[in-house]
C-alpha cells in the first residue's frame, strides 16, 4: 500500500460499496478483492473491511433517522441477538474450499431473486407490522444466527435480512433497510473487536476506506427513503443477480 493512487481508489470503491450495502447488500464482494489486490492478506482484509462497515452503518442509521425512519426498540433487540452471534461467528473456523462456498452462496442468492420476484406483492399502505410477541422472538432467534454468519463472513447477509424483515415482520423495504443497517452496526462492533484483538486490522486503510463507505451510505439512506420501496426492490434484484454471477463464475 505504498502508491499514492491507492488511497483515492479506496475512497471511490468505498463510496460504491457504502451505497450498495445500504440499499441492498453484497458490497463487500467488491471491497474485499480490492483490499487483497492492493496487498493485504485475506484475513487482514476481512478485518480491515469491518472498520469501514462500522462507519458505513453508523452513518446510514443516522441518515435514515434524519428522514424520520427509526424502528427502535425492535432493531435494538435484533441487534443485541446478532451482536452475541457475531462473536461466535468471528471465532469459527470452517474447513470449506472457497470455490464450494461461493457456489453454495450463489445458489442462495439466486433463490433470493426468485423470492423477490415471485413472492406475493405486499401493499405498503396495508402493511401491519409484526414487531411484538412471537414475531419478535422469532426475529431474535433468526438474527442470532444471522449474527454468527455476519461475524464469520457477512457476504450477502443484507439481502436475507431485508427479505426476512419484509415478509415475516411485514415491514416496508425502506423500514427493513433502516432496521438492517442499525443491526449490522451493532453486531459489526463485536466482530471488529475480535479481529482487532487478534491483530487482523489495518486501521489506516480501514479508515480511508471508511471515508468512502460512510459517504455512500449517508447518500443512499436518504435517497432510498425519497425513492421508496420500488427503487429498493429493483436495486435488490440487480445486485443479487450480479452477486450470484460473480460467485459462480469468478
Amino acid at each position: 500500500m505504498e502508491e499514492w493512487y491507492h488511497y483515492p481508489l479506496l475512497v471511490v470503491v468505498g463510496f460504491a460499496v457504502g451505497f450498495i450495502n445500504t440499499v441492498a447488500g453484497g458490497g463487500s464482494l467488491l471491497s474485499l478483492p480490492v483490499l487483497i489486490f492492493l496487498g493485504l492478506p485475506s484475513n487482514i482484509a476481512n478485518g480491515t473491511n469491518r472498520v469501514a462497515i462500522v462507519i458505513q452503518t453508523a452513518l446510514a442509521t443516522a441518515g435514515f433517522k434524519s428522514k424520520g425512519i427509526s424502528t427502535f426498540p425492535f432493531n435494538a433487540y435484533l441487534g443485541i441477538a446478532a451482536f452475541v452471534g457475531s462473536i461466535i461467528g468471528a471465532y469459527i473456523a470452517v474447513d470449506i474450499k472457497g470455490e464450494v462456498f461461493n457456489r453454495i452462496l450463489a445458489i442462495v442468492m439466486i433463490s433470493v431473486v426468485f423470492i423477490i420476484i415471485f413472492s406475493p406483492k405486499i401493499n405498503v399502505k396495508d402493511l401491519e407490522e409484526r414487531l411484538t410477541g412471537k414475531y419478535l422472538w422469532i426475529g431474535i432467534a433468526v438474527f442470532f444466527f444471522f449474527g454468527i454468519y455476519g461475524g464469520f463472513i457477512n457476504a450477502g447477509l443484507g439481502f436475507l435480512m431485508i427479505l426476512f424483515l419484509h415478509y415475516v415482520n411485514r415491514m416496508s423495504l425502506v423500514r427493513s433497510n433502516a432496521t438492517k443497517v442499525s443491526v449490522v452496526f451493532l453486531y459489526m462492533i463485536s466482530a471488529l473487536a475480535v479481529f482487532a484483538f487478534n491483530d487482523k486490522v489495518n486501521w489506516k486503510i480501514g479508515l480511508i476506506l471508511a471515508i468512502g463507505n460512510g459517504s455512500g451510505a449517508w447518500l443512499a439512506s436518504r435517497y432510498s427513503v425519497k425513492k421508496g420501496d420500488g427503487f429498493i426492490k429493483v436495486f435488490l434484484v440487480i445486485m443479487v443477480v450480479a452477486m450470484a454471477v460473480k460467485l459462480w463464475f469468478f
